[in-house]
């Protein structure tokens, strides 16, 4: 048999799952709750005689989808509800009209692909649910518009209920929603950080509007994974430094009753953005920066800000006061921390779009350093360094006569 023959058969056999053994199990035990739970409900709920349909088979479907991958634009509350109720009309519709079943299938698979693209709420199980309206026989014909409501709209409800409690109760978040553009933390014009160098949510657009076709795949979902591909080959290519080796390790922290004065004069003493706040075990509950300081002082504009921080961190001679007297009064919370054995690269992001300072961690939580902008920017400096020195001579020759 020719080679060529040979790859054309081959291109047949799919990929192999990265999905890990978990994952499955989740997917078939959430498809098996959804559909239990679907039809015990349903059933309960609707006549189930010879005549009636309680429960209908792009159920199935629709389960695969919203429990084996609900990240998908396709598995999303709208694409079900939109696409299952419009495909139904749509095909009941076609039904009463058009005589002729090969014909009203057809029209009814097309108008409602059409109307789910207008309606941006594609769910491939709805086609069959168009199909169903049209060829499931006089029991479906004799419900007429009926057969929208129930089963249509109940299973569907219902299917998405249980989507919605499995997948969060078990980790997943779902919906699984397109997060907006994250804001300049400056509310300047100017594109983030880490979008100046790299490529930016606009090259990814015009990418994906030549590529002109649906993906089952979210847009932010994409990007991420091309964000993760950037960071494991530069992984790959200068190797991994890790916070345990760049962290400053000698942190200067307060507990959660430290005085608001006595948590100022550390700032002010170790001229320092923020302090971690720790409880009795050392493990990190929160962090207090100068900002929070400022905020809870009120300072405004034409307003004395040294008056105004006087009073926020003098103390009360009373027991009971409205005003914050300690630390935990004014730290924020939850923080965001990193562990010891975290690539530096990872933090990159949060870095470059705000954060100044990320407590690390050991593996029980407890406090084992601080890293800073200023470790960051060191570490990478020194580790581009490195790279540039291994660089032969002549490849940095070629690469500026390449670059003139």
């Amino acid at each position: 048999m020719p080679d060529s023959i040979l790859l054309w058969l081959k291109s047949f056999i799919p990929a192999k799952s990265n999905v890990d053994r978990f994952e499955r199990m989740r997917a078939c035990a959430g498809s098996l709750f959804g559909i239990l739970l679907v039809g015990l409900i349903s059933y309960a709920l609707l006549p189930h005689e010879a005549h009636t349909i309680w429960l209908i088979a792009p159920m199935g479907a629709s389960a695969v989808l919203l429990f084996a991958v609900p990240s998908s634009p396709l598995a999303q509350p709208w694409s079900i509800m939109g696409g299952n109720l419009w495909a139904a009309l749509i095909g009941v519709t076609c039904a009463k009209l058009v005589q002729e079943p090969a014909l009203a299938a057809a029209l009814a698979i097309a108008l409602a692909i059409g109307g789910m693209f207008v309606l941006r709420c594609i769910h491939p199980p709805s086609g069959a649910v168009a199909l169903t309206a049209v060829l499931g026989g006089p029991v479906v014909h004799d419900m007429g518009y009926a057969f929208v409501l129930s089963p249509v709209l109940l299973n569907s409800a219902l299917l998405l209920a249980a989507a919605l409690f499995y997948n969060n109760a078990s980790g997943r978040r779902y919906p699984h929603a397109q997060h907006s553009a994250a804001p300049h933390p400056h509310q300047t014009r100017d594109e983030l950080p880490m979008t100046r160098l790299g490529f930016s949510p606009d090259d990814l657009d015009e990418v994906l509007k030549n590529f002109n076709q649906v993906l089952d795949i979210g847009r932010d979902d994409l990007e991420e994974i091309f964000l993760q591909t950037e960071m494991r080959a530069y992984h790959r290519r200068f190797g991994q430094t890790l916070c345990a080796a760049v962290m400053s390790r000698d942190v200067v922290a307060v507990e959660f009753a430290t005085g608001l004065d006595e948590a100022w004069r550390l700032l002010q003493q170790h001229r320092l953005r923020a302090l971690p706040v720790l409880d009795r075990g050392r493990h990190v509950i929160g962090i207090v920066s100068r900002t929070d300081f400022l905020d809870h002082a009120g300072v405004e504009v034409h307003t004395g800000l040294a008056a105004q921080l006087r009073r926020l961190l003098h103390r009360v001679p009373f027991s009971h006061s409205d005003k914050p007297e300690v630390v935990g009064q004014i730290m924020s919370r939850p923080v965001i921390t990193a562990r010891v054995d975290t690539p530096l690269l990872e933090l990159v992001p949060r870095m470059a779009d705000g954060l100044h300072q990320i407590p690390v961690v050991q593996a029980d939580g407890k406090l084992a350093g601080m890293l800073t902008q200023s470790d960051m920017i060191a570490a990478l400096y020194e580790k581009n360094l490195a790279a540039a020195r291994a660089v032969p001579a002549s490849g940095v020759l070629g690469s500026l006569r390449s670059a003139a």
